[in-house]
């Protein structure tokens, strides 16, 4: 803690007063790490850039404090890798950058280990990935995936304190995710253990919006997690399930290459890739129930040993290939369980907003194709090029209202 202690020092506007607070342990270093993750002092921790070098230091910092052994590169506690980045998505050229994945260990002389991790990177200042209309601004972050970072903390500190010595125990803070997973695309090619003796993947990404829905993906990677899964007590929360091994996170890259994985997250938001994802706006207790969750799932399957690795079929497969041509302009509600796909925001400017599509409305139709899931709503978008017009069927506050979309 002397350590922490000396680098919050550098920021006092962290370090005042929240040692001092009382309440629940537990949640006091959930929200320091939080804050500090997320604060204007490391510029949004864009890869490659000077604010994710001071991220990544604070993190092996809590690593060592924890009684992590470093298990990056030359014994160190960092893994570095090269990162393209660019302006904008379509730039035919970018930057490359030398960007790191924060790597730290508990080894228990178990026979395999397991790796939990939580990408640290974010937008920066929103020059490419933002949702934001405005001038450029700090993108911090703070659920997106300060929330996810500071669960690693809190699981490691339990795993060295419990007797769950079937595994050993890898934490690896992705960077470069944002961009394409770069991170856990760069470890699954050089891994820093021996692949084979990896055992499955735990994702964290966005954890800090608790409000009643926890989804959980990958159930369907190895016949061990619905047993697990249903044996744990849930604390003021439904668990939202989906089995495909893929998604837009670092679990992906550990799924393609045959491992069991679990992603968890508690649901998108009006404020995600947005300079507004502040500390002030997460659930902290909610991120000490996700995580006590994922402990309990843990020792849960301690016993196993090896899971089984299973294929699952991807939502998509044998449905149109996703090579959208257009963009509704929506952001969709995750953790929604009804029918159709429920709006959760809706971008200015974009075909849905001209339309007049509101958020908390629920697309049913889009042109001759019922939407029952947002996997119906991607198929729906390739079918359709720029210019062309077509209709929408939404339920707003159970009633049928019927728009006409041009994209």
């Amino acid at each position: 803690m002397k350590q922490l202690l000396t680098m919050l020092a550098l920021f006092p506007l962290v370090a005042a007063g929240l040692f001092a607070q009382g309440g629940d342990p537990v949640i006091q270093d959930l929200r320091v790490d939080v804050i500090y993750l997320s604060s204007d002092y490391l510029q949004g921790r864009e890869t490659g850039t000077e604010g994710e070098r001071l991220a990544a230091q604070y993190i092996a910092t809590r690593f060592e404090e924890l009684g992590l052994e470093p298990r990056g590169d030359k014994a160190t506690f960092f893994q570095e890798f090269s990162a393209v980045v660019k302006s904008n998505p379509h730039a035919a050229a970018g930057e490359t950058r030398t960007a790191r994945n924060v790597v730290g260990f508990i080894d228990n002389k178990a026979p395999q280990t397991v790796v939990i991790g939580a990408h640290y990177d974010h937008l920066g200042h929103g020059i490419s990935g933002s949702l934001y209309t405005g001038e450029p601004a700090i993108h911090n972050g703070a659920d997106d995936n300060a929330s996810g970072v500071a669960g690693l903390f809190r699981i490691a500190k339990a795993l060295k304190e419990k007797k769950l010595k079937k595994n050993n125990y890898l934490f690896i803070a992705f960077s470069g995710e944002e961009l394409g997973l770069f991170g856990s695309k760069y470890f699954v090619e050089h891994p820093t253990l021996e692949w084979g003796k990896i055992n499955y993947m735990l994702n964290m990404d966005m954890i800090g919006r608790l409000d009643s829905v926890l989804v959980v993906s990958g159930t369907g990677t190895s016949p061990a997690w619905e047993e697990a899964l249903l044996s744990i007590p849930r604390d003021g929360f439904t668990v939202k399930k989906t089995q495909s091994g893929m998604g837009p996170s670092d679990h992906a890259s550990f799924y393609l290459n045959d491992r069991p994985v679990l992603h968890f997250f508690t649901g998108q938001h009006g404020d995600y890739h947005k300079p507004s994802d502040d500390s002030e706006l997460v659930n902290y207790a909610g991120m000490e129930k996700v995580t006590r969750y994922m402990l309990q799932l843990i020792a849960a399957v301690d016993r196993k040993g090896r899971l089984e690795f299973t294929k699952t079929k991807d939502e998509q497969e044998g449905r149109q290939a996703a090579q959208f041509k257009v963009s509704l302009g929506v952001m969709p509600d995750y953790v929604y369980q009804g029918e159709g796909l429920r709006i959760d925001g809706v971008t200015d400017g974009r075909p849905a907003q001209v339309a007049g599509l509101q958020k908390g409305d629920i697309l049913i139709q889009m042109g001759e194709l019922p939407i029952k899931d947002i996997y119906d709503y991607m198929e729906g978008l390739a079918k359709f090029e720029k210019g062309q017009t077509t209709k929408v069927i939404l339920l707003r506050g159970g009633e049928r209202v019927e728009k006409e979309v041009t994209f």
